[in-house]
């Protein structure tokens, strides 16, 4: 075998493209090259690798997703079918997520409008999306009617409150007879933890807020957030299994799920190696030193990526809005359901055993140095 043999995945000969193709089909067969290549790569490791019984998948979200429509046509399909095991979100992809489950209609238009126009007739814009300012007035009316029940008097962590919330949204979609559309309720009835990673930074946020200035005792447990998302990873590689971060965009959600390992192994001082698998979908690019666009390999310094899996590691340099509906079509093609591993039902345990060891290291006096690794 000569040396470009030896490095050559297969030869470039795709077939003609005949519009009898299924998605899945056009991916494996003329995707080859470039960040076509390096989907098809993003969809047959998640397929083959996360999809595995000992793989608990994580999911990060950042960008405006659910405006456009995606909770529902890929990510509900995805929570339902077992693909995903835990999500962080922007909070502003479940504030918008809570319209489809009012009923609250959003429009797809032109992103070339006139915004002033836009402002004088109370129409919003995130680029071609439009909806009326009323629904922004309607879902913060809802936020503020439910968070007055006392389920909310509390303080809990973000995914027991969008665990609460989705519970209404569900219930509430029975009884009218009708789905709910809403990724919250979808995560509900599959007991899949939904995290926010900056709680405050959104509409659902600035309505606790609200609810504090008017003496609510709902306050929002970020500490709690942090252990419980290290203890479901630290679980999961603790039972002998993998996990897997699929990461759409970037941003703080894709931080708060990668640093699960650096306070496993650097602020807890517990043995651990990094995530198995990692998978990014991003239109950053990793020159600027920003977060969103860091890739696996930098990641790996960082001890959040296990070195030893970096060949199953990709980056994706492309609209998440375009790649998440061509992997969502590929591995429901692909890839029957798997048992749901209902996190949420799980998460106390979890963190219980976490926080047992963590407490055991401390009485043995063991101790781990400091470093700077975990703000990236």
């Amino acid at each position: 075998m000569d040396f470009l043999e030896s490095i050559s995945l297969h030869r470039i000969a795709p077939p003609e493209v005949t519009g009898r193709e299924t998605a899945a089909d056009l991916i494996d067969q003329m995707f080859s090259s470039y960040n076509a290549g390096r989907l098809r790569e993003i969809c047959r490791v998640f397929t083959d690798k996360f999809l595995a019984a000992d793989c608990t998948v994580g999911l990060t979200l950042a960008g405006a997703l659910t405006p456009a429509g995606l909770g529902m046509s890929c990510l509900i399909p995805l929570i339902k079918a077992g693909f995903v095991d835990w999500i962080v979100s922007t909070g502003a992809n479940l504030y918008h997520d809570t319209h489809y489950a009012l009923g609250l209609p959003l429009h797809q238009s032109r992103p070339n409008l006139d915004d002033f126009e836009l402002r004088r007739h109370e129409v919003i814009r995130i680029y071609d999306i439009v909806f009326d300012y009323q629904t922004l007035l309607d879902t913060d009316a809802f936020y503020r009617e439910l968070l007055r029940d006392r389920t909310f008097a509390r303080p809990m962590g973000t995914a027991e409150f969008h665990h609460q919330v989705g519970r209404y949204l569900h219930a509430r979609a029975g009884e009218l007879g009708r789905p709910s559309h809403s990724l919250l309720a979808a995560a509900f009835e599959a007991g899949v933890p939904v995290y926010t990673s900056s709680p405050g930074d959104s509409s659902i946020g600035m309505n606790i807020a609200a609810l504090s200035l008017a003496g609510g005792n709902l306050q929002i447990d970020t500490l709690r957030d942090v252990n419980e998302t290290a203890s479901i990873v630290y679980g999961a590689k603790r039972a002998g299994g993998k996990s897997g971060v699929l990461i759409l965009g970037g941003g703080s959600p894709k931080n708060f799920m990668l640093q699960t390992e650096p306070q496993i192994q650097e602020v807890l001082g517990l043995s651990e190696s990094g995530h198995d698998y990692f998978l990014q979908i991003t239109d950053a690019r990793p020159d600027t030193g920003g977060l969103s666009g860091a890739t696996a390999s930098e990641a790996m310094t960082w001890g959040k990526v296990d070195p030893d899996t970096l060949p199953d590691s990709v980056t994706c340099y492309a609209d998440s809005t375009i790649a998440l509906p061509l992997l969502t079509a590929y591995v429901m093609a692909r890839h029957s359901p798997r048992p749901l591993r209902r996190l949420y039902q799980l998460r106390e345990e979890s963190y219980e055993k976490l926080r047992q060891e963590y407490q055991t290291k401390l009485a043995m006096g063991a101790s781990k140095p400091a470093s700077s690794r975990r703000d990236r």
